[in-house]
C-alpha cells in the first residue's frame, strides 16, 4: 500500500454526492471565517512588507489580494500574500488532534487557482475543500509523536496540493507527481514558533505557493517521487518521529476531517485560549480583578506548555504576544477579552500589563497525550488568602462548544471593520448563506478583496 495513491485516489474520485451535508456546510463556514480573516490579515504586522516582497517578484496577472481592492499579482504571489494575511494574527482556524491550521494554506491556494484557470462553482470549490483537508488533516492524525516541524506548513502543503488538483479536476498520475514535488517543496521549523518570530505566516505562505508550483511543475510532464508520504525519505519519515497511516485511512470516505476543525475566537495562538476562557470565569464568578489577584497559575498538558508558556518579556513583537499565555492573561484581565487591536506597540510596551504578566506562570502536567488542549485549571491565588479555581475540559470553537451562527458572524463582521471593509460584511454574508448553490465562487473571492 502506498498512502501517497489512497490519499489521492480519495481526494480525486469522491463524489460530491457521498460528501455529506454537514462536511459541505464546515467547509463553507470555514472558508467564509478565513477569507474574513485574511481581510483582517492585511492589517497584520509585516503584512504591508510581505506584499512589497510579493510586488518585487512580479506584478500583474489575476491574483486577488484580500482586503486590498486594485491589487493584482500572478496567482503564486497573490496565494503567497493571502496565505500570510490568513494566518499573521493568529486568527485563522486549527485542526486541535492534527495541531494544524487547515485553511490558510489550502483557501489561499484554492483562490489564487480560482483566478487563474476559470470559473469555478461553489460546490466545486467546496469538494476541494474537504479533499484537501482530508489530506492535511489525516497526515497530522497520522502522526504518533509530538510535532517537531510545523505542519500548517507542510502537512498543510500536501492538503493544498490535493484540493487544487480536485479543483481542476487532475488525473491521477499528474496528482502523484505534484505530491512529489510538494515533498521536494516542504518545509517550516518550529523554530519560528519558539521564537515567536513571524516566520510562521511566511512558512504558510510559502506552502500555499509551493502548492501552485507543485501542481505546475507536475502539469508540466515532470515525474516526481511517488512514495512522497512514507518513502524511506518521505514527508512522514523525515517530519514526524513515529506514525500510524493505517487507522487514518480506514477512516477514509466515513470520517470528514473538515468536520472536527475549531473556530478561533480569539486572534492569538489556539493554546492560549484555554487560558482566557479560564480567567473569564474567574472574573465571572469569583470576582478576580487586577487589584486583587496575587498569583494565578495555568496547569495544562505539556503540549500548551510548550506552545505558549513562555514568560512576557520586553521589547515584546506581535508574533511573540500571541504565543504567550502571560501576556493574554494580563489583556483579559485587564480588558475582559483579547481581540485584533491588543497587539499594538502601546499595549505590547504597556508597563501595567507587563508587571500583570509577571505574575502568571504556566505549568504543565502529566497528560501523556502529545495533542492535549485539555483538560486544564487555572488557579488564581488572592490578596485576602483565598484561592479560586477555574477548569476548562472543552475548547470554545471546537466541535464540542462550536461558535453559535451569531458569534461566527460577529467575528466575520469585526475582522472585516478591523480592515475598514465594514459594507462587505452583509453581502458577503448573504453570499455564503448560498455558496454551495453559486455558479461562480469567485464572487466571493472578488468581494472579500473589496472589489465589488
Amino acid at each position: 500500500m502506498n498512502p501517497a495513491e489512497v490519499l489521492v485516489d480519495h481526494a480525486l474520485t469522491l463524489p460530491w454526492a457521498d460528501m455529506p451535508q454537514a462536511a459541505r456546510n464546515a467547509a463553507a463556514t470555514f472558508l467564509h471565517d478565513t477569507l474574513c480573516v485574511g481581510v483582517a490579515g492585511a492589517r497584520a504586522a509585516h503584512a504591508d512588507d510581505i506584499l512589497a516582497a510579493a510586488q518585487g517578484w512580479g506584478a500583474g496577472g489575476d491574483g486577488l489580494v484580500l482586503g486590498r481592492p486594485g491589487v493584482r499579482l500572478p496567482a503564486v504571489q497573490a496565494a503567497f500574500v493571502n496565505a500570510f494575511q490568513m494566518h499573521g494574527q493568529e486568527f485563522d482556524c486549527v485542526h486541535e488532534p492534527a495541531v494544524l491550521h487547515p485553511m490558510a494554506t489550502l483557501g489561499a491556494a484554492l483562490m489564487a487557482e480560482c483566478g487563474r484557470s476559470g470559473s469555478y462553482s461553489g460546490a466545486k470549490v467546496l469538494a476541494a475543500i474537504v479533499a484537501g483537508a482530508d489530506v492535511s488533516l489525516n497526515l497530522g492524525v497520522a502522526a504518533t509523536t509530538p510535532l517537531k516541524f510545523f505542519r500548517p506548513a507542510t502537512s498543510g502543503l500536501f492538503g493544498a496540493i490535493a484540493g487544487v488538483a480536485r479543483l481542476k479536476g487532475l488525473s491521477r498520475e499528474t496528482t502523484l507527481d505534484a505530491f512529489g514535488y510538494g515533498l521536494g517543496f516542504a518545509s517550516g521549523t518550529m523554530q519560528a514558533h519558539q521564537e515567536g518570530k513571524p516566520a510562521l505566516p511566511v512558512q504558510i505562505a510559502n506552502a500555499a505557493r509551493a502548492a501552485l508550483m507543485a501542481v505546475d511543475v507536475a502539469a508540466a510532464g515532470l515525474p516526481g517521487p511517488r512514495r512522497s508520504l512514507d518513502g524511506d525519505f518521505g514527508y512522514m519519515t523525515l517530519f514526524e518521529t513515529a506514525f500510524d497511516f493505517a487507522p487514518v485511512l480506514a477512516t477514509l470516505g466515513q470520517t470528514f476531517r473538515i468536520t472536527e476543525v475549531s473556530w478561533k475566537p480569539f486572534p492569538t495562538g489556539r493554546a492560549g485560549h484555554g487560558g482566557i476562557v479560564a480567567i473569564q470565569r474567574l472574573m465571572a464568578d469569583h470576582g478576580v480583578t487586577t487589584e486583587n489577584l496575587e498569583q494565578l497559575t495555568w496547569r495544562a498538558p505539556p503540549l500548551i506548555h510548550r506552545l505558549v508558556g513562555r514568560p512576557a518579556v520586553q521589547p515584546m513583537t506581535p508574533a511573540y504576544a500571541r504565543l504567550c499565555l502571560p501576556y493574554l492573561a494580563a489583556v483579559t484581565l485587564t480588558r475582559g477579552t483579547v481581540g485584533l487591536g491588543d497587539f499594538g506597540p502601546d499595549s505590547l510596551s504597556d508597563p501595567g500589563l507587563q508587571q500583570l504578566a509577571e505574575r502568571v506562570t504556566v505549568v504543565a502536567d502529566d497528560n501523556p497525550e502529545p495533542a492535549a488542549f485539555v483538560p486544564a485549571e487555572a488557579v488564581a491565588r488572592l490578596r485576602d488568602g483565598r484561592e479560586v479555581r477555574a477548569a476548562v475540559t472543552t475548547q470554545l470553537g471546537s466541535p464540542a462548544w462550536p461558535l453559535t451562527r451569531d458569534q461566527h458572524l460577529e467575528k466575520a463582521r469585526a475582522c472585516l471593520a478591523f480592515a475598514d471593509l465594514d459594507h462587505v460584511h452583509a453581502p458577503l454574508s448573504a453570499l455564503f448563506d448560498r455558496f454551495e448553490t453559486l455558479e461562480d465562487a469567485g464572487q466571493v473571492f472578488r468581494l472579500a478583496a473589496g472589489e465589488i
